[in-house]
């Protein structure tokens, strides 16, 4: 379903909307620009549909949509707005690491939290968390550091549910787009995950959301929370979290399997 809104009231099959600026793909031999649309997962529609018939999605519908009129420079582009359902399934999700709204640099963001594609250097923040993985999992060595890779698609595909509050922004805005009704959307999202999903690990770095996550069953799920990872605020308790560790012994524990957090990279379908 082509469209030049995002969101419909059929976005469970599709999600193309009011576009935003990354670059288009260019189709092999055809001299033409096209981006294929993150195609939601079926699994969310028992969220996500009730949620877009709401009124508060079409207002900000209708808000995208004059902030597109305006010329403002949105990212992600918004083929990649839902990227994150596309890419993990209601019953796949096994880990949810939340963040708080994309990258506003060029070529940053891609529908993922913390997530950057191949090719653009990781942000500190992610870098970070690299760091981390590394200390915790590798004894220091610098595995994923060395890399320089700072897509998370790979991980996605495992069943880590890269999910931001705030799923649009503008250039050079950080929080450009706050306040205007993602929040709503993907409040619902982390409830309908506590209610519904299979027993997961939610990764909550910082008081933003640590308090977004405060929906959650602590009964049926395991919570960890620490500082944010930016480097404002790593030396206060991130570094030295041991998430990732302790995330794959309980998801052990619950007869989930593990994460494997150097795989990063994803296969293609």
């Amino acid at each position: 379903m082509q469209t030049d809104d995002a969101i419909t009231k059929e976005p469970a099959v599709s999600a193309t909307g009011v576009e935003g600026s990354a670059e288009p793909q260019v189709n092999p031999g055809s001299g033409t620009t096209e981006r294929r649309a993150a195609v939601i997962d079926r699994s969310w529609r028992a969220c996500t549909e009730a949620e877009f018939a709401k009124d508060y999605m079409q207002e900000l519908r209708a808000w995208l949509a004059s902030r597109k009129s305006r010329r403002a420079v949105v990212y992600p582009h918004s083929t990649d707005w839902f990227r994150a359902f596309a890419l993990t399934a209601v019953e796949d999700v096994r880990v949810v690491i939340l963040g708080q709204d994309p990258y506003h640099g060029p070529g940053q963001a891609e529908g993922l939290s913390f997530s950057v594609p191949d090719g653009v250097a990781p942000p500190p923040s992610l870098r970070n968390i690299f760091k981390e993985i590394d200390a915790d999992l590798a004894g220091g060595e610098p595995r994923l550091q060395r890399t320089g890779r700072g897509s998370l698609v790979g991980w996605a595909q495992q069943g880590v549910f890269l999910l931001n509050s705030v799923l649009t922004v503008e250039h050079g805005q950080a929080a450009a787009h706050q306040g205007r009704g993602w929040e709503t959307f993907t409040d619902a999202v982390v409830e309908h995950l506590s209610v519904h999903g299979q027993p997961m690990v939610f990764l909550l770095w910082g008081s933003y959301a640590q308090k977004k996550g405060q929906v959650i069953d602590a009964s049926r799920h395991l919570v960890l929370r620490a500082p944010h990872p930016s480097p404002l605020s790593a030396r206060r308790g991130f570094f030295g979290c041991r998430h990732f560790s302790a995330a794959n012994a309980w998801l052990e524990e619950q007869g989930r399997g593990h994460i494997d957090w150097y795989a990063t990279t994803g296969k293609s379908s």
